[in-house]
């Protein structure tokens, strides 16, 4: 009996390594998804102001080509106006072409002040840009670290795997199909009995059952948490043993 119970202990050393490993594991994914957030958030910000300054280009375009187009239809009408023959139809004329250049006028002073300010968000854009690059990098890195990380944890659970396929075969098939059911609800599924208390929930199981584990070295079930249970004495190697 205690030879089928120490094939079922080093089952669950396994089972509970590759618990651990993928608890562990199991944090990465979401702090790879948390730096790729916050790389999304700054690659929008960035974007956004990209936008921004662009969005004043065209309209320094436009504006540019609002003045050009004003100039020439002032040109024409300046033309015209030594055509006219009437006081009233020169008059209406003249005050058009006045109208006109006041118009560019205003439009140079925008053209200027928006180039001024477009000068000035470009630079911002470089050094938001540099910015985000060198975040970029560093969030980069970190991700890929991460992901290496998780890697390197799923290989290990997989060797792990692999070895618990070989230990599983050492464990009585009865016991490995109880151990099993338990272990899927709860782990560890095998705990030990002290002093008639199980270590699995802290709860006092029955004497007499007790005294069973003790003497047959055995195991049975937990009256309070279902767990496999044991007397402690039965892993403990004995001076004939040890010798």
């Amino acid at each position: 009996m205690r030879e089928k119970l120490k094939a079922l202990a080093e089952l669950q050393n396994v089972d509970l390594e590759v618990a651990s490993l993928r608890k562990a594991a199991d944090v990465h994914p979401r702090q790879i998804a948390e730096l790729e957030r916050e790389l999304g958030v700054a690659r929008s910000a960035i974007e956004a102001e990209r936008a921004r300054v662009a969005d004043k280009e065209r309209q320094k375009t436009q504006l540019e080509q609002n003045i050009v187009d004003e100039k020439d239809k002032v040109k024409k009408w300046e033309a015209r106006l030594s055509e006219q023959r009437s006081t009233r139809e020169y008059s209406a004329l003249a005050r058009e072409i006045d109208i006109a250049k006041k118009a560019n006028l205003t439009m140079a002073e925008e053209q200027v002040e928006l180039t001024k300010q477009l000068g000035q968000d470009r630079e911002a854009l470089k050094g938001k840009e540099a910015d985000f690059s060198t975040k970029q990098q560093g969030l980069s890195a970190r991700m890929a670290e991460l992901r290496g990380k998780l890697g390197e944890a799923e290989a290990q659970v997989k060797a792990l795997e692999g070895r618990r396929a070989g230990v599983a075969g050492n464990v009585d098939a009865t016991l490995l199909r109880r151990y099993d059911v338990v272990r899927k609800k709860k782990l560890p599924a095998l705990v030990g009995v002290v002093a008639g208390t199980c270590q699995g929930c802290n709860m006092n199981v029955p004497p007499q059952l007790y005294n069973q584990l003790r003497t047959s070295l055995g195991t049975d079930i937990c009256p309070s948490c279902n767990r496999i249970i044991y007397a402690v004495e039965a892993l403990q190697e004995t001076p004939a043993a040890a010798k």
